[in-house]
């Protein structure tokens, strides 16, 4: 029986589409509706960074305004710290310096040099060799002739010992050669030999003479050079540099070597009696100084002594690179504590006229460091310190005393000077004093 198909619709299904077509349109509308707002969240808004930029201007005009009354205040309470332009200088003392009335004169002017000995010798081997024995150290005392060093002499002693059996053989081959003279001379007597054979035999006598005194010179010659392995003293003095130990080779140096300097030699000896001060002086103050002026000697390794000394050389020469002249003066009270090249100033004295009395009355003396002067408009000037302000004062300049400058007039002492004044200070001009 054939199965019909009913097309009667459903009720249900379709109440079903209808709901969800509906349920799908509010989706759709919830969802464009969202869309929307959140594109109206990213819009850019223009009004608000107007008016923030405004209040941008309104906070750097109250921060200029506050800086501005910052520097006000500065500049009423403070004007020196705003005085970056001053310049900043050292400040140094101008001194006063009193001469002892038990001076042996008035000041004349200072310079530096060293403590040299006149007597001093740099000592070598007058023959090359190897050192093999050292009697002396640093500060031992020698006397004159006495042996400070011996060279390994056995070569020696072997060549005075061939020496003197040349001699021997010298001797026995002159009383041969005397003996055949004699003989020839009785043949030529009796006609038997000629006159050229007696000659001949006088010349072998001759030779064997010369032979003999050859001989003998070479002893002596090779005697010396054994003496020279002993090294003598050659004066009395003090041993103030060794140079050499036993194994060494030394060999003869030079006159006028250097002792810092010297390759070969073996030890440097000084006549501690001879010390005497070597300086430098000025060529333009050398015309001041004559033979035999006084002079103080301080010792910068004895600061709390003055040794009395003289003028005793003025060298005849000239240094051109410095524009010195050396001066030797002699000390008249050396001790114990004096060294060879210890530095020292010495200041020359004004000696006193016959009729003074020996007691002269002290002597006030001003004076200034040397870089502290300085040349103005063609003038000899200092800058005195007067609170944060200068003054330009012209002085007159004198000697060198103790190493600075005799100020003649302008300085009463006392003042604070400038040191090394830059081109910038001058007279009222505003400084800042480095502390």
């Amino acid at each position: 029986m054939p199965v019909t198909k009913s097309t009667k619709p459903i009720p249900k299904a379709e109440e079903e589409c209808d709901a969800r077509g509906i349920h799908l349109e509010e989706s759709r509308t919830s969802s464009m509706r969202d869309l929307k707002e959140e594109l109206a969240s990213l819009r850019i808004e223009r009004d608000p960074p107007r008016r923030r930029r405004w209040g941008r201007w309104v906070v750097l005009l109250v921060l200029l305004a506050a800086v501005s009354a910052g520097a006000m205040y500065l500049v009423r309470t403070k004007p020196a710290l705003l005085d970056f332009a001053a310049p900043e200088v050292e400040p140094v003392q101008a001194s006063v310096q009193t001469t002892s009335g038990r001076s042996a004169g008035t000041p004349i002017l200072t310079a530096s040099g060293y403590l040299v000995a006149r007597h001093q010798s740099v000592i070598s081997s007058r023959i090359q060799g190897v050192l093999s024995a050292l009697y002396v150290e640093e500060g031992s005392y020698v006397k004159k002739g006495e042996v400070i060093a011996l060279l390994e002499d056995s070569d020696y002693k072997a060549a005075v010992v061939k020496a003197k059996a040349d001699i021997e053989y010298a001797k026995a081959n002159l009383v041969e050669m005397e003996r055949q003279a004699r003989l020839q001379q009785g043949l030529y007597r009796n006609k038997v030999v000629s006159k050229d054979a007696q000659d001949s035999a006088d010349a072998r006598v001759a030779l064997a003479k010369a032979t003999l005194d050859q001989d003998k010179a070479a002893l002596l010659q090779q005697q010396a050079l054994l003496d020279f392995t002993k090294i003598e003293a050659p004066f009395d003095g003090v041993v103030v540099k060794k140079m050499a130990e036993v194994g060494e080779s030394v060999a003869p140096i030079p006159p006028g070597v250097n002792i810092s300097t010297s390759s070969g030699a073996i030890v440097a000896v000084a006549d501690m009696n001879s010390l005497e001060a070597e300086v430098d002086v000025n060529e333009a103050n050398v015309g001041q100084l004559q033979q035999g002026y006084p002079a103080d000697i301080n010792v910068q390794a004895i600061p709390n002594h003055t040794y009395k000394g003289v003028l005793r050389q003025v060298i005849p020469t000239a240094d051109r690179t410095k524009a010195t002249v050396t001066v030797k003066v002699t000390i008249l009270d050396k001790d114990r504590l004096l060294k060879p090249e210890m530095s020292c100033n010495v200041t020359f004295l004004q000696p006193s006229k016959k009729g003074e009395a020996k007691e002269a009355a002290p002597v006030r003396i001003v004076t200034a460091p040397r870089d502290a002067i300085t040349t103005r408009n063609g003038k000899r000037v200092v800058f005195v310190i007067e609170g944060e302000k200068v003054r330009e004062v012209t002085v007159q300049t004198g000697n060198e005393l103790n190493g600075q400058v005799i100020i003649q007039s302008g300085l009463a002492g006392g003042e604070t000077l400038v040191n090394n004044p830059p081109q910038k200070v001058v007279d009222g001009a505003t400084v800042r004093v480095k502390r």
